[in-house]
């Protein structure tokens, strides 16, 4: 019988502004979706459990998350990313697959994160999957940015729910693999 393990984690969703992030967190944690667009203000935190598996390590994970929705501007990064990005062991970084520009700007996102947290566990959550028509680049791309950062990375969808737990699950395990190994 494996080993029950608790922890508790902080994660920041980072990126542009409108790429979905606070829709992610809604689908994740409330499984809902909504289409009108609510600016975050700074940060909102909302948090979740979760169940983990580690056979390798025969270790079974009770995880709590506490997800920080961080606002999508830049100028903000310089003004409050050290109060909000703070003891963060994990990024979901998310870009806009309707928009080419967010993919590329995310390099600057998780360096600001890490410079205050050090390095942390990172999943690329590729969002908008499901307006197909809109799409401006694909997976070739969205892999390439993933090896940049040295991460995974899925193609999501808030609205449909298409690999949104899936990424979350992802990111957990890498924080929980992370803190076992530390521990």
């Amino acid at each position: 019988m494996p080993d029950v393990v608790q922890l508790k984690s902080k994660i920041c969703l980072v990126g542009e502004a409108a790429v979905g992030k606070t829709s992610l967190i809604r689908r994740f944690v409330l499984d809902q979706f909504d289409d009108s667009y609510i600016r975050t203000l700074g940060a909102k935190v909302s948090k979740k459990s979760m169940r983990l598996e580690l056979p390798e390590k025969n270790v079974q994970v009770d995880i709590t998350i506490a997800i920080w929705d961080v606002i999508g501007h830049a100028g903000f990064r310089q003004l409050l990313g050290d109060a909000f990005f703070d003891g963060a062991q994990g990024i979901l970084a998310v870009a806009d697959l309707t928009r080419r520009e967010t993919l590329s700007v995310l390099p600057s996102w998780v360096e600001a994160v890490e410079e205050v947290s050090g390095v942390v566990p990172i999943v690329l959550a590729a969002n908008k999957a499901d307006l197909k028509s809109e799409v401006q680049y694909g997976q070739p791309e969205v892999g390439a940015m993933a090896a940049v950062l040295g991460c995974g990375s899925l193609l999501t969808s808030a609205k449909s729910g298409q690999n949104v737990e899936d990424a979350f699950l992802h990111l957990g395990k890498l924080i929980a693999k992370a803190q076992i190994r530390g521990a």
